[in-house]
């Protein structure tokens, strides 16, 4: 009996070792899926914020579209207004030709009438007189004809340069428009661009946040399976221990009673009813456990240098050509300073000032154009095809804002 127990308790015990390794790899596995799980919840946190600036970035984008949107329409209503100026100055045009012509036709009237007669000089006039009072009156004559025909003279000149000068304000008007037009395209084309770009970005963030709440899902799936699992192995450890208890008991009661049983002198009977009262008793008593600046001015003069060169669209070379934005982005990048390329984002550079504290080496912003402010009330700025990088005065359009940055 006592080796049949001592077995019973080996194999037990033995028993009692797998069930503890069992549920120790159990717990490791599950530590390492909770590990797994904490990093992929941080990694949709990281995500979810990632994407949350993104979603703040495509609002500021919208936003931007609608400014821009209505940029568009500033450069719209001046574009219709430039071209009823334009409409304006083709009459003014055609009606100074028309002048210039009548009084070219009165001149050649005046010459055919005065000299129709031949090659009548003023001194022949004089030399027809008939007496000195009729000289007189000739050379008063004469000299009201000189002076008629210097006037006149004048006047034609005046016509042909007013006509000359009406030409090229047409001109310069058509290249300003032209050059606002690519501005404002490059502008849209630019932000449409990178719009989609962040939709694309934010929908990318989309699939990786479902792809790893997938991954945590199965985590969790994992971890609670292996909750489950350690729980019923851990009450069949609980229960195994309690018929462990349970028998030992059994086995200390039947040992007491043996040693009663050889101790006594005589009655078996009264020992067997002892042993039977002592294991009766000790099976009764078993019980289960629970368990502005210097710098400004600089690049004021810097700018200037390159005045007299072309206007190129698209470029950025301060000798070979550059737009308007190219312009400014080259000269701040030349002197060591990072700015926006566009002139839409050149509007959120460096900080605002007021037009009234503008100072040399400021950028002065206007709907689809930019220009470096260089004092007196002048910029230097890549205006036109027609007549590059060049000084104007700053309040020839209307500013959008004053942006400084060095």
């Amino acid at each position: 009996m006592f080796g049949i127990g001592m077995v019973c308790l080996t194999v037990c015990l033995c028993s009692g070792k797998a069930y503890a390794s069992t549920i120790s790899e159990i717990k490791k596995q599950q530590e390492e899926n909770q590990k797994q799980l904490n990093n992929v919840q941080g990694q949709i946190s990281g995500l979810e914020n990632e994407q949350s600036e993104v979603g703040g970035e495509i609002e500021e984008l919208d936003t931007s579209v609608v400014e821009i949107i209505a940029s568009v329409d500033i450069i719209k209503e001046e574009i219709v207004e430039k071209e009823g100026q334009i409409a304006e100055t083709e009459t003014e045009y055609e009606a100074a030709k028309q002048q210039e012509e009548e009084q070219y036709e009165a001149m050649k009237r005046r010459i055919q009438f005065m000299y129709e007669q031949g090659d009548v000089s003023y001194v022949q006039i004089l030399l027809a007189s008939e007496n000195f009072g009729d000289m007189i009156n000739k050379a008063d004559y004469i000299e009201q004809l000189y002076e008629y025909d210097r006037k006149m003279l004048g006047q034609y000149q005046e016509i042909k340069e007013y006509v000359q000068q009406v030409w090229d304000r047409l001109e310069e008007e058509k290249s300003e428009l032209e050059a606002s037009q690519h501005e404002l395209e490059e502008e849209q084309a630019y932000m449409e661009q990178l719009l989609e770009e962040k939709k694309q970005e934010y929908e990318n963030y989309n699939v990786q946040i479902a792809r790893a709440k997938q991954q945590a899902a199965a985590y969790r799936t994992k971890i609670k399976q292996q909750t489950a699992q350690i729980k019923k192995l851990e009450e069949e450890e609980r229960k195994r221990r309690e018929e462990e208890e349970r028998k030992r008991r059994e086995e200390e009661a039947r040992k007491a009673a043996e040693a009663a049983a050889s101790s006594s002198s005589g009655n078996s009977g009264s020992s067997s009813g002892s042993s039977s009262s002592g294991s009766s008793s000790s099976g009764s008593s078993v019980s289960i456990p629970s368990g502005g600046s210097a710098s400004g001015q600089a690049i004021a003069n810097y700018a200037c240098q390159f005045i007299g060169n072309p206007y190129v669209a698209g470029g950025t070379s301060l000798t070979d050509g550059a737009d308007c934005s190219g312009f400014v982005w080259r000269v701040f990048k030349d002197k060591g300073y990072s700015v926006p390329r566009t002139s839409w984002d050149l509007r959120s550079a460096g900080r605002e000032v007021s037009y009234s504290e503008a100072q040399p080496g400021d950028i002065i912003c206007y709907a689809g154009h930019v220009g470096i402010y260089i004092g007196n009330g002048n910029i230097v700025h890549a205006s036109t095809p027609k007549s590059g990088i060049k000084i104007t005065t700053a309040t020839y359009k209307s500013i959008l804002s004053v942006r400084r940055v060095a």
